[in-house]
């Protein structure tokens, strides 16, 4: 069992005051504050049933190939792939806004090379701001729950929406971005849609 899911063990079954120090010992070891990116396939679910699984399983792995050298060029690391999803971390919202771009023209550039049933399109959501960061393998937080709305949930193939906290760290004034509001589960969350 590792450290993180003993110290989630013993959470469980403290008091409050060593709920408290645990909880300082998880952030203290595990908790980073750096931008948060999610990228979401579009279309998977229609083009499983038009194609099957193993159509859709080459296009993922085609993702995969195609987005994690651009994310590591920009600084970034993949936490991990689940699915036709992408979870990783940056150290500045404007590299994860950065790679975000260049992955959607990679993936134009790919797409022209291959029939339009194999066209990978995807949308992306970006938060900064502290979460917990699990020995490179997952990571927990408002800022993973927040990139995911706006990732998977909002935004729509070839979409990158930043939230306005994470937005207001980018000192680039070269991106341009137009100012949105969603509401989602009884939430407002305001973002910015990158314009490239």
């Amino acid at each position: 069992m590792s450290q993180f899911s003993q110290l989630l063990l013993d959470y469980v079954q403290k008091n409050t005051d060593d709920k408290k120090e645990i909880e300082q010992a998880l952030w203290q070891r595990y908790g980073v504050e750096q931008a948060v990116m999610i990228l979401d396939m579009s279309g998977f679910s229609l083009m499983t049933q038009k194609y099957g699984i193993i159509h859709y399983l080459s296009m993922v792995q085609r993702m995969q190939a195609a987005t994690k050298p651009v994310i590591e060029r920009y600084r970034g690391h993949v936490v991990k792939f689940e699915a036709d999803n992408c979870f990783a971390h940056f150290e500045s919202v404007s590299d994860a806004i950065h790679a975000a771009v260049t992955i959607n023209h990679t993936l134009d550039g790919i797409n022209m090379m291959t029939d339009k049933i194999f066209d990978i399109k995807v949308s992306c959501g970006i938060d900064y701001g502290k979460f917990l960061l699990v020995d490179d393998l997952d990571f927990f937080g408002d800022p993973v729950n927040r990139a995911s709305k706006l990732g998977e949930d909002i935004s729509s193939a070839g979409e990158i929406l930043v939230s306005k906290e994470a937005m207001a760290t980018v000192l680039d004034e070269k991106i341009k971005t137009a100012e949105v509001q969603y509401s989602i589960s009884g939430i407002t969350i305001e973002a910015h849609l990158i314009q490239y």
